[in-house]
């Protein structure tokens, strides 16, 4: 399914995608929390901004603030158990894209790095070998541009860590653009934001028990 938005209102900066009496899908912008944070300046977020017209809605997984997408919540307690279960149980297929600096030695392949939280840096994220959670995930090269030397990746998630996609690759060497935490200054000086959007998201209903299917094109 093509995001097809039900309703755009620029006031609460998303895009409504899917709603049903179970679940919301929504197209997340960049640069907006999809939760509250600490402190009264970070109340303002997707989930608060949705319960203002669906009072229901729970989230069950999160994008970072910087990332835009495909993001799903659940309607009712009930509905967030089941959902939650669906991405604990890695049974939702999630893919991103991405635009990196430079250009992979290889086309596609997987990156299999332990990740824990840097705790004197937080909230960086870093690779631990000793006491890292197990974390992989799968790229593929879509495409190269000689002039700027930047590559427009597709990734896949294997595990769900914080930061995963954006540590990866930066520990492949191929930073995401206009990332604030992880990129080097010439990196992060190519884009005015994150170059990273989850694009794609598939799960079966747990109450029709259809297989749904969304999709939400890049904005760059």
């Amino acid at each position: 399914m093509t995001a097809q938005p039900i309703r755009s209102d620029s006031r609460k900066d998303f895009i409504l995608i899917h709603i049903d009496r179970s679940l919301i899908v929504v197209d997340k912008p960049t640069r907006l929390l999809s939760v509250p944070g600490r402190g009264p300046d970070k109340q303002d977020c997707l989930v608060t901004r949705l319960q203002v017209e669906f009072p229901d809605a729970l989230i069950v997984h999160r994008l970072d603030y910087d990332t835009s997408g495909l993001i799903v919540l659940a309607r009712g307690k009930a509905m967030h158990r089941e959902l939650s279960i669906l991405f604990q149980e890695r049974r939702v297929e999630k893919r991103y894209v991405a635009v990196v600096e430079g250009k992979p030695e290889q086309e596609c392949g997987e990156i299999d790095l332990p990740l824990i939280v840097d705790w004197p840096n937080r909230p960086l994220h870093k690779v631990d070998f000793e006491i890292g959670k197990p974390s992989l995930t799968r790229f593929q090269v879509t495409a190269y541009d000689s002039e700027r030397h930047t590559s427009r990746v597709a990734l896949v998630p294997e595990t769900g860590r914080t930061h995963q996609l954006r540590v990866h690759m930066q520990s492949l060497g191929h930073p995401i653009l206009g990332d604030p935490l992880y990129a080097d200054e010439k990196a992060r000086e190519k884009s005015d934001r994150l170059l990273l959007h989850a694009e794609y998201l598939s799960f079966v209903h747990p109450v029709t028990k259809k297989v749904l299917c969304f999709s939400c094109n890049a904005p760059f």
